[in-house]
């Protein structure tokens, strides 16, 4: 079933692949010219007009400081450092003082860009769904492509202790295991999804069940040995392999999901058409090696749209009526 919910995904995205570009009109109001950079997976292209609204609200904009809300990923003060390079670019491609906030949890994330208190957010995909179920007008601009697969998708992993006799998904039953919280895609929706329609319940077969919170947090409580497997996004368990922060030879990734669309940059319903646009043309210009917003290191960014998460929509749907 999932495989199905991912061609046709995957089919909409190909089908509409875009070279990233303005038009004269753009060029004359942002005063630079747009040279073709990156391949979109969405039809939606920056707005290459802006209406006298527009126009009154970019003035007020021009010098407020942007605010992007960051989901937990790392651990808060680590993340925040490694988020200083992005910041000062996009200061300087926005000609605007830019900075991060990094939430205590991913609900923090949703309220903030929901509530308007920040311009943008980093959420994951089922997060972001969240956030446009409490605000419809909340917008995503542009996702990070995948510095393996060089695409704008990641999948979700299984990660278990070696010592634990865990090789298969049958052999968690009775074993202590660790999401990340009920808001995180491949930290919970798509594995448990994946449980359902292997015939696993984790309150009935797992010996205990933890939120952590964070993905840094689930990949701690495994090393600490307070958990025998977690579930994870693929990246993020590679980087601390990368990092020498986790060790593979004791670990090892018992199930990977299909590819999902990749987590977006999203807009609050108070950012004005013309610094959408100045945003997204801002990420897809970002030079190749800058860091994103986990904190890892980036090879880009490119345009999606709502439409992109209807597959994460489908798979959260599954596990919201059957009381996962």
């Amino acid at each position: 079933m999932q495989q199905q919910l991912y061609k046709k995904v995957v089919t909409n995205i190909l089908g509409r692949r875009i070279i990233f570009f303005t038009s004269v009109l753009a060029i004359a109001i942002l005063g630079t010219a747009c040279t073709p950079t990156r391949e979109s997976s969405s039809a939606t292209q920056p707005s290459i007009a802006q209406s006298p609204t527009n126009t009154n609200s970019q003035g007020g904009e021009e010098q407020a400081t942007i605010t992007m809300a960051v989901i937990p990923w790392q651990v808060s003060a680590e993340q925040e450092k490694k988020l200083q390079p992005l910041s000062d670019y996009l200061s300087k491609a926005l000609k605007r003082p830019f900075k991060f906030e990094i939430t205590k949890d991913y609900e923090t994330a949703i309220d903030l860009l929901v509530k308007k208190k920040v311009d943008i957010a980093y959420l994951a995909p089922t997060s972001y769904i969240e956030a446009h179920r409490r605000d419809p007008k909340v917008e995503p601009l542009v996702a990070q492509i995948n510095k393996e697969t060089k695409r704008p998708w990641y999948t979700a992993v299984i990660i278990a202790n070696k010592e634990s006799g865990i090789k298969t998904l049958k052999d968690l039953k009775g074993k202590r295991f660790a999401f990340v919280t009920k808001l995180s895609t491949s930290g919970y929706v798509v594995p448990t999804a994946h449980f359902q329609e292997i015939g696993i319940n984790p309150e009935r077969d797992f010996r205990s069940v933890i939120f952590a919170g964070s993905h840094d947090k689930a990949k701690q409580a495994l090393v600490n040995g307070e958990v025998d497997a977690i579930a994870d996004d693929r990246r993020s368990y590679t980087d601390q392999v990368n990092e020498k922060k986790i060790d593979p030879k004791k670990y090892t990734i018992i199930w990977e999901s299909i590819p999902l669309p990749s987590v977006p940059i999203v807009a609050s319903s108070k950012v004005s058409v013309q610094l959408k646009d100045d945003l997204k043309k801002a990420l897809i210009d970002a030079p190749p090696g800058l860091v994103d917003p986990t904190g890892g290191i980036g090879v880009g960014y490119t345009l999606v749209q709502d439409g992109d998460y209807d597959i994460v929509r489908e798979l959260q749907k599954r596990v919201s009526s059957k009381g996962g």
